[in-house]
Order: structure tokens, then sequence, then C-alpha cells
């Protein structure tokens, strides 16, 4: 197949997550298998307009706020000509609405994969104007997206296109993966000699990890000693600092920018718990890593984690936003080392059934049988 993926980020980019991980491994995979891959994203300042990673042809294009006018314009002026079999719109942002990029000629052989859609949500992460946008740009998705073949990451998120008007039937479930490879439990099981916490991922406002720094807090206040160590980068980072500093558990919690992959995987090894508490998902990608790695989840549940993390088999889920509830389950769970141990155990044995590999040959599957030899005359 030769095929054209739009995202709003690609690997190299500063502002890269969880949406962009997934459509890295997925697509690296496929150009090894014989396929052609090129992507069309956005640039940001003093990158290389043109460069090829794993074998993806990456265009990189206008910027974070500009991607949306400037992809189409691109499209036409230089892709067009290429003829692809099919193009697939990575929607984890805001939408292309690439299937009218055909309209006056040829339909396009359009794909959706979805990783979530923000909703009101945007209201807790962006500033007023841009929420409403996004919220606004949202709207349109069923209706223009009604015919498309969808991939879906997690069963929370096809339930969310369906409550939208999106044909269930039109939908696929494929999730994201694990680097087995990378990431695999310690073989001696260590772990870091005093209770830790760790959160992988951006620091967005939407994350929430206020609230696992006033949950630390708690546990501070009843005696408990333990750290939490925060990996990754985002604007949120000065103000969840302030609050740290606030909260007065400075010497508890380390933020560590960002941090290689190998650093990833030991921190997901050595750690007792990972955390996260985000306000929405399409799956939780790093749940999945820290299960790998053996290492158990508490995360808010809710829609997206509560596909990532199978509740009292691989971690626990809590109330969004019930800061007494996470305090206690964490609590919980630092000091029962026979449930850890279960845990860890439940969690390996889910994350088993998600390798990269496999949810590519899905995403292979789903391309050829719903798309291509849908859009390929007889």
């Amino acid at each position: 197949m030769k095929i054209l993926v739009l995202n709003w980020q690609d690997w190299e980019n500063p502002q890269t997550g969880g949406a962009e991980v997934h459509l890295h491994e997925i697509f690296k995979r496929l150009v090894t298998w014989g396929h052609s891959v090129t992507l069309l994203c956005s640039a940001w300042p003093g990158c290389e307009p043109r460069v090829t990673l794993d074998g993806i042809d990456i265009h990189r294009v206008g910027g974070r706020y500009t991607l949306s006018f400037a992809a189409p314009r691109y499209f036409r002026r230089r892709l067009r000509a290429e003829r692809f079999d099919v193009v697939v719109e990575d929607l984890n942002k805001v939408p292309f609405f690439s299937p009218l990029w055909g309209a006056g000629r040829a339909v396009l052989p359009v794909a959706l994969v979805v990783h979530h859609l923000f909703g009101t949500a945007a209201f807790k992460e962006a500033s007023f104007p841009v929420a409403a946008a996004t919220w606004l740009l949202e709207r349109p998705v069923p209706r223009v997206y009604r015919s498309v073949p969808i991939a879906a990451v997690s069963p929370s998120t096809a339930e969310d296109l369906v409550r939208r008007g999106i044909p269930r039937d039109g939908i696929e479930i494929i999730p994201n993966g694990v680097d087995y490879d990378l990431l695999s439990p310690d073989v001696d099981n260590k772990r870091f000699s005093e209770p830790t916490l760790v959160y992988l991922g951006r620091l967005k406002r939407y994350k929430r990890i206020d609230l696992v720094l006033r949950a630390v807090a708690t546990l501070v206040d009843r005696g408990l000693s333990c750290r939490f160590l925060v990996a990754g980068r985002g604007n949120d980072r000065p103000r969840l600092e302030g609050l740290r500093d606030s909260l007065d558990i400075k010497d508890n919690v380390e933020f560590l920018g960002f941090v290689s992959e190998p650093a990833k995987r030991e921190l997901l090894r050595m750690s007792w718990i990972n955390v996260i508490t985000s306000v929405k998902e399409g799956w939780g990608i790093s749940n999945l890593e820290a299960a790998a790695c053996g290492t158990p989840t508490i995360a808010s549940d809710v829609p997206g984690l509560r596909d990532s993390v199978v509740d009292g088999v691989t971690g626990f889920l809590v109330p969004h936003g019930d800061v007494k509830v996470l305090s206690d389950r964490i609590e919980e769970l630092l000091k029962n080392e026979e449930l850890r141990a279960r845990l860890e155990h439940g969690a390996r044995s889910f994350a088993e059934d998600f390798g990269w590999d496999a949810m590519a040959r899905r995403m292979k599957q789903f391309l050829q049988e719903r798309v291509v030899k849908r859009t390929t005359p007889s």
C-alpha cells in the first residue's frame, strides 16, 4: 500500500505524546513489511521541513495552530499527484476533515484513527478561545466521517463515537501496543529502596497531575515517607512546581523533564506504582508500558484509563478528583507487599496481549480490507 498519514505532530516534535508513539510504532512496521508511508504534520521553530524517520517520509508544514490550514494546501500542491491508496487521518486533536479534500475530484480513500475527542474537557486544558474552537471543530465529526472506516484505540473511544452518531459497525477497535524488546520486568525484580510513585507523560493541565501532588502531601501528613518522580515536559510544569512548593513536599517530588527510552524503562521497572489521573485519555499508553515492566497502576476511573487498567488485576481505578480515595489506594498498595506482588504479576500478564507487531498487523489488515479493497475498481 501507498499510505499518507495525517497527524498534528511527528515522533521528533518537542510536544510529542502517546498518539505520536502509536503512529510511529505502527507505521514504521508497515514500512518494514514493504508498504510506503508518508506523514504530513506540523513544523516547529528550527526543525527540518523534510526528514525520513525509520523509513517514514515526513513533510512538516505550518505550525501547531496553523496546520489545519496549511495541510490541505500542501496536499493539493505537493502530494495529490502521488495517488495514495489510503489516507489515514490520525485524530487526536483538531480534525483535518480529510474526506472533504477530494471534493470536486475522485473521493479520497480515507480511514480515521481516533485516540479520543476532547469534548468539554478541552476547557480544562486550553484558554477559552482555543478550547471553544476545539469543541466547535469536533461537532461536525459525525457528519463528515460517518461513512469513513474508523479504528478506535479503545472501547471507551468507540462508545464516545457512537454517542456522537457514528455507526458502531463502522468502528474497529485496535488498541495501543507495547515494545517487548525495550520494556520488561527487572530480572531480579529490583525496586527503589524508598516507596516511589512515577508519572510518565506530558505535563498538561488536563492530565491533572496536581491530584497526585495533593495525594502525596496527604500521605506525608500521615507520616508515610514516599517520593513522586514526574518524567516528561509540558507547559503545566511551572504551575505544578509552584503547587509542589506550596504543599511543602519539595523533598518528596522531583521533576525529571524529558527522559530517554532506556531511562524510561528503568523508571518503570524500579518504581513501586505508576499513577495517572487524567480527565480523559484515548487509552493511556504509559499504563501499558508500566504493566510490561511489571509495575501496577493507580488511575482515574475515566474513559481510556479504564480500558488500560483492569481494576484489582493490574492496579486500581479511583473516582476522578477524589484525593482521599487516591491517597488511600496509594497507601494501601505501598504498605501491602503481597498485594503489590499480585498486581505486578497481573500487570505483566495483561501487557503480553498487546505487542506492537500484533497491533500493526491488525492495522494493516484493517486498511487493506476496509479501505483499499473497498475503493479499488473491480
